[in-house]
C-alpha cells in the first residue's frame, strides 16, 4: 500500500490545498483565471462549517514511515508491524517538535520538508488519521476524535503556509508580484477556518516587516499595499511597525483617499476598543496623525468635528464607553508633543529653578527634568503683595522654535528659594501662579506645533460640547494634565478657557466640582483661572462664573469661603465693587458666618458693599438677618417645639422669626413638607440636640449644612427621606451623635460601616429597610 499516492476525500474542502502561487511559482493567466474562484467556493464552503482554535500544541499518536527499497523494508512497514509512539508536539514557527525528543520525533520536521498534508479516509485506513509527506517517508499523526484530527489538519496547513509566506516575501524581486502575493495572503487569512487573533495578526506582521525592511517604495506602491491589507484591519489593531507606515503615510499624503476609505474604520475601531495606549503608544501616535491629516483637508475641522460626531453617535448617549478616554489621551500626548522640544532641550531651556530664581549664567545651568504631566502644587496667592511693590527684571530665554520671556522679582525670588530650602525643586504653580503684573511668560511655537495645538485644543473644545461626556472629560482633567510650558502659553490657555467655561456653566455638581483641585493642598483650574492665576487673562468674570456656580451647588459652606477669605479676597472686593453680585453675595456670607476675624478687614469689606447699589441692599438685608437672629438666639422660649404635619420651610421660618428660641433643645419636623432649603434657619439655633426629620423631603444638601453648623446635635432622625450616602458620608463631622435612626433610607453597607468608624459616640442605630440591613459587610 502506497501511502504516498493516497488522495481520497477529494470532495472534502478541508483538503483543498491554497492553489495561488507563492513568489517561486509561474502560473498562465488562463491558470490564474481557473483557480482564482477556488478559495471563493472554499471561503463559501468554510463559513458553514466548523471553526477552530490555532493549535499551538498538543498530545497526539505519531507514526513514521519510511519508503521501502527492499522486501525486508516493505515487511518491516506494513500495518500489522506499524509502531504507534505518543507524543506532546509543538507547533513551532518553523518546524514541528515534540516535547520529547526521542523515537519518531528526535528530529524534528521543518514546514519546508512537508510536502503535502493530506487527511487519510480511505477504506481500512487509520481511524482519525493524518499523513504528512516528507521526502524518504511519510509522518502518521493520529488524534483521538474527528474534531481533534481536523484541528491539527487546518493548524498545520496554517504554519506551513504562513512559514512560506513569510520565507518568500523576504526576498521581494518584483513589488506588483509582492502585491499580488499579499492579496493571496490576506485572502487565506479571512477564508482560513481557524478563530484565533494570530490568524489576521500574523499576515499583517509579515506586511509590517517586509514594508519596514524597504523603505523606497513609491507612494502608490504604499497605497496598494494599504488597501491590499485593508480587510485585515476591519477587526485587528495594525503591528506597532505598521503604525509606523501609516503614520508616514499620513503625513506625506494627508489628503490621499487612502486615508479616508481604509484607515478610518481602523481608527475608528482603535478608539472604540483600546484599553491602553501606554502599551501600544503608536496606536496612539497612529490616530494623532489620522486627526492631523483630516484637519489638512479643504474643511480642515469640519471634517475633524464630523469624525468625533460619528465616533459619538446620533445619539445623546455614546454608546463606547472608551471613545472619550481615547481621544482625551491623543489630545493631552499632541498637545505635550507641541512643547517637548523645549521641555527636553539641555542647554537652552531653563529649569524649573532658573524660573524661580530669575537669571542665571548658561554655564551653571543643569539639564531640565524629565519628561512628565504636571503635578499640581499649592500657588504662592500670600506672596503677591510682597512681589506687586518689587522691581521685575526680564530674562529672555531662546530656544530653536520657542521664545521665552520670563519676568520675575529677584528679593522676592530670594524669599521664596530660602523658604523652600536649597535644595528643593519648585513646584508649578510656585514658578508660575503669581500676579499677572509681576509675571508675563510668553511662549511662540513653530508653526507646526502652533497648528497641532489648534487642532487638538479644537477638539478638547468639541468634545466638551456633548453633554454626556462633559462630567468624564472634567473628571480627566480635573488633576491639570499639562505640563507648565503650556500653562504659561498665552494661546494655549485663552482656547482651553472655553472648556472651563462649558464646566463652570454646568450645573450638574460632578461637573462643576472638577473645577476644584483633585485635593486639598493641591490648586485646580479654579486657582489658575481665578485673578492672580496664570491663566487669568480677564477681569474676573470666568473667575465669577466659577463662584456662582460652586455656591449655588454644595459648595455653600465655610470650608469654601475660607479658602476665598484666605486666598482670593482682595479679587472678590474687587469684583464685588465693580457691581458683581455673585462676589457681594460672597461678602455678605463671609460677614453672616464670622470668616472674617479681622476687626479692620470687616470695616474694609462693609465700606465696599456700601459703595454699590446692590451692595447696600444686600448689607441692609444681612443686618436685618442679624437682628432676627439675635432675637432668635436670645435665651429664653421653648425647650421642645413639634410642627404640625403638612408644614413648609415658609411655615418653619414664619414660626422662627416670631420670637426667642434660645433654649430649643427639641425639634420635631416629623410628617411635614419641609424641604433642604429649612437647613438655613435651623442650623441658627444654637441649642438644639435633637432634631426629628422623619417623612419628610429634607435631602442631601441639607445634611451637608446641618453637619457642619450643628456640630453639637445627638440625636438625629432621618426614617423614610430621600438621603443618600452623599449626604450621610457629612454626618462623620458630627462627633457628639450619640443616636441615628437612618430607617428606609438609601444608606449603603460601607457608608454604614465608615460612618460606625467616624462617630465614636454613636451607641444607637435603626438601619432597617436599608441596603446595609439587607447585605451587611
Amino acid at each position: 500500500m502506497d501511502l504516498t499516492s493516497s488522495s481520497g476525500g477529494a470532495g472534502d474542502p478541508r483538503q483543498i490545498e491554497e492553489t495561488k502561487p507563492l513568489l517561486g511559482g509561474e502560473m498562465s493567466a488562463v491558470e490564474g483565471g481557473k483557480l482564482g474562484a477556488v478559495p471563493c467556493r472554499r471561503a463559501l464552503l468554510l463559513c458553514n462549517g466548523m471553526r477552530y482554535k490555532l493549535l499551538q500544541e498538543g498530545d497526539i499518536q505519531v507514526c513514521v514511515i519510511r519508503h521501502p527499497r527492499t522486501f525486508l523494508s516493505k515487511i518491516l512497514t506494513s500495518k500489522f508491524l506499524r509502531r504507534w509512539e505518543p507524543h506532546h508536539l509543538t507547533l513551532a514557527d518553523n518546524s514541528l517538535a515534540s516535547a520529547t525528543p526521542t523515537g519518531y520525533m528526535e528530529n524534528s520536521v521543518s514546514y519546508s520538508s512537508i510536502e503535502d498534508v493530506q487527511l487519510l479516509s480511505w477504506e481500512n485506513a487509520p481511524k482519525y488519521c493524518l499523513q504528512l509527506t516528507i521526502p524518504g517517508g511519510t509522518v502518521l499523526l493520529q488524534a483521538a476524535n474527528s474534531y481533534l484530527r481536523d484541528q491539527w489538519f487546518h493548524s498545520l496547513q496554517w504554519k506551513k503556509k504562513i512559514y512560506k509566506y513569510k520565507k518568500v516575501l523576504s526576498n521581494p524581486s518584483r513589488w506588483e508580484v509582492v502585491l499580488k502575493e499579499i492579496r493571496t495572503l490576506v485572502d487565506m487569512a479571512l477564508t482560513s477556518p481557524l478563530q484565533d487573533d494570530s490568524i489576521h495578526q500574523a499576515p499583517l506582521e509579515i506586511v509590517s516587516k517586509l514594508l519596514s525592511e524597504n523603505t523606497n517604495l513609491t507612494t502608490q506602491e504604499h497605497e496598494n499595499i494599504i488597501v491590499a491589507i485593508a480587510p485585515l484591519l476591519e477587526n485587528n489593531h495594525p503591528p506597532p511597525d505598521l503604525c509606523e507606515f501609516f503614520c508616514k503615510h499620513c503625513r506625506e499624503r494627508p489628503r490621499s483617499m487612502v486615508v479616508i476609505e481604509v484607515f478610518t474604520p481602523v481608527v475608528q475601531r482603535i478608539l472604540k476598543h483600546n484599553m491602553d495606549f501606554g502599551k501600544c503608544p503608536r496606536l496612539r501616535l497612529f490616530t494623532q496623525e489620522y486627526i492631523l491629516a483630516l484637519n489638512e483637508l479643504n474643511a480642515g475641522m469640519e471634517v475633524v468635528k464630523k469624525f468625533i460626531h460619528s465616533m459619538h453617535g446620533p445619539t445623546g448617549q455614546c454608546p463606547h464607553p472608551r471613545v472619550l478616554p481615547n481621544l482625551v489621551a491623543v489630545c493631552l500626548a499632541a498637545i505635550y508633543s507641541c512643547y517637548e522640544e523645549f521641555i527636553n532641550s539641555r542647554d537652552n531651556s531653563p529649569s524649573l529653578k532658573e524660573i524661580r530664581n530669575g537669571c542665571q549664567q548658561q554655564c551653571d545651568r543643569k539639564p531640565n527634568l524629565p519628561l512628565r504631566l504636571l503635578h499640581t502644587s499649592p500657588d504662592l496667592v500670600c506672596q503677591e503683595a510682597t512681589l506687586s511693590e518689587s522691581r521685575l527684571k526680564s530674562v529672555i530665554v531662546t530656544s530653536n522654535e520657542i521664545h521665552v520671556e520670563v519676568e520675575r522679582n529677584n528679593t522676592a525670588n530670594q524669599k521664596m528659594t530660602a523658604s523652600a530650602g536649597n535644595d528643593s525643586e519648585p513646584n508649578l504653580i510656585d514658578c508660575l501662579m503669581v500676579s499677572p503684573t509681576c509675571s508675563t511668560m510668553s511662549i511662540e511655537l513653530s508653526p507646526q506645533a502652533d497648528r497641532i495645538l489648534g487642532c487638538y485644543v479644537e477638539i478638547l473644545k468639541i468634545l466638551s460640547d456633548y453633554d454626556d461626556w462633559r462630567p468624564a472629560l472634567a473628571s480627566l482633567l480635573q488633576p491639570i494634565p499639562f505640563p507648565k510650558e503650556a500653562l504659561a502659553h498665552e494661546k494655549f490657555t485663552k482656547e482651553l478657557k472655553y472648556v472651563i467655561q462649558r464646566f463652570a456653566e454646568d450645573p450638574r455638581q460632578e461637573v462643576h466640582s472638577c473645577l476644584l483641585s483633585v485635593r486639598t493642598g493641591k490648586d485646580g483650574w479654579f486657582q489658575l483661572y481665578s485673578p492672580g492665576g496664570v491663566a487669568c487673562d480677564d477681569d474676573g468674570e470666568l473667575f465669577a462664573s466659577m463662584v456662582h456656580i460652586l455656591m449655588g451647588s454644595c459648595y455653600k459652606t465655610k470650608k469654601f469661603l475660607l479658602s476665598l477669605a484666605e486666598n482670593k479676597l482682595g479679587p472678590c472686593m474687587l469684583l464685588a465693587l465693580r457691581g458683581n453680585q455673585t462676589m457681594v453675595e460672597i461678602l455678605c456670607l463671609m460677614l453672616e458666618y464670622n470668616i472674617i476675624d479681622n476687626n479692620d478687614t470687616q470695616l474694609q469689606i462693609i465700606s465696599t458693599l456700601e459703595s454699590t447699589d446692590v451692595g447696600k441692599k444686600m448689607y441692609e438685608q444681612l443686618c436685618d438677618r442679624q437682628r432676627e437672629l439675635k432675637e432668635l438666639q436670645r435665651k429664653g422660649g421653648p425647650t421642645r417645639l413639634t410642627l404640625p404635619s403638612k408644614s413648609t420651610d415658609a411655615d418653619l421660618a414664619r414660626l422662627l422669626s416670631s420670637g426667642s428660641f434660645g433654649n430649643l433643645e427639641n425639634l420635631s419636623l416629623a410628617f411635614t413638607n419641609v424641604t433642604s432649603a429649612c437647613a438655613e434657619h435651623l442650623i441658627k439655633l444654637p441649642s438644639l440636640k435633637q432634631l426629628n426629620l422623619w417623612s419628610t423631603q429634607f435631602g442631601d444638601a441639607g445634611l451637608r449644612l446641618l453637619s457642619e453648623h450643628l456640630t453639637m446635635l445627638q440625636v438625629l432622625n432621618l426614617c423614610e427621606t430621600p438621603v443618600t450616602d452623599a449626604g450621610l458620608l457629612a454626618l462623620s463631622s458630627m462627633k457628639s451623635l450619640c443616636s441615628l435612626n437612618m430607617n428606609s433610607t438609601k444608606l449603603s453597607a460601607d457608608t454604614y460601616e465608615d460612618l460606625k468608624a467616624k462617630l465614636p459616640n454613636l451607641k444607637e442605630v435603626d438601619v432597617r429597610y436599608t441596603e446595609a440591613w439587607k447585605n451587611p459587610p
